[in-house]
């Protein structure tokens, strides 16, 4: 016995022969195609700049692509389980997608033959080179790094500290080490910035003594004497 919906699909037309069901059986039902193996994922779109570390980011995390990409604009398609990069529509990048925070998602073909050479800068051998500028290098990178959810993002700002002692001598650095510490701007860009702007040079200036204002209900040291 058909049900209503069958009943409707096999009435035959008024106004020329058929049905709609003898329409699905030589017209739609042909052209249907078996479905996909793979569930159909709902993808998100965004877009990035690459960062100068080949990296963007993206949902908290960084995920790296080649590094001639430098400072190109690149969409990002997102699914739960992947994250692919594109560049004027090609595909340049795929990674698994990770659910914790303030990870590197590296693959290491995309680093220039320059910065795999920077693998070899562990946080240890940094930390002993900054030894060698002054005590206050040393704490800064060491401070940097704990402060970072992840050793590699540490990492960068202390190569781009090494990097700062290239162009600007070791007891400038020390210097500049020194103030980030005491003003507690202990990055690689505020270390940069006094540098820059010589403000290592000067001393830095200390925050003026509190005083307790006067008030009935403060008794002051006098009282228990």
């Amino acid at each position: 016995m058909l049900n209503r919906s069958a009943k409707l699909n096999h009435r035959p037309f008024r106004k020329k022969d058929g049905s709609r069901a003898t329409v699905f059986e030589a017209i739609d039902k042909p052209a249907l195609k078996p479905l996909p193996m793979e569930t159909f994922d709902l993808s998100e779109w965004s877009r990035a700049r690459v960062n100068i570390d080949y990296h963007v980011a993206f949902d908290s995390n960084l995920y790296s692509v080649p590094y001639n990409l430098v400072q190109e604009i690149v969409e990002i398609r997102s699914t739960p389980t992947t994250v692919e990069i594109l560049h004027k529509g090609a595909r340049v990048a795929s990674h698994l997608r990770s659910r914790g925070r303030g990870q590197a998602i590296t693959n290491h073909e995309h680093r220039p033959n320059s910065h795999r050479a920077h693998l070899e800068w562990t946080p240890s051998r940094m930390v002993q080179w900054a030894q060698t500028i002054g005590p206050n290098t040393a704490r800064l990178f060491e401070r940097i790094m704990a402060d970072k959810p992840h050793p590699e993002m540490g990492s960068r700002g202390c190569l781009g500290i090494i990097r700062l002692a290239q162009k600007y001598s070791a007891q400038r650095v020390e210097a500049a080490a020194e103030r980030a510490l005491l003003t507690g701007a202990c990055r690689y860009k505020s270390v940069e910035s006094i540098l820059r702007n010589s403000l290592d040079q000067s001393p830095p200036s200390s925050p003026p003594p509190s005083s307790t204002p006067p008030h009935n209900n403060i008794r002051g040291a006098g009282y228990f004497e």
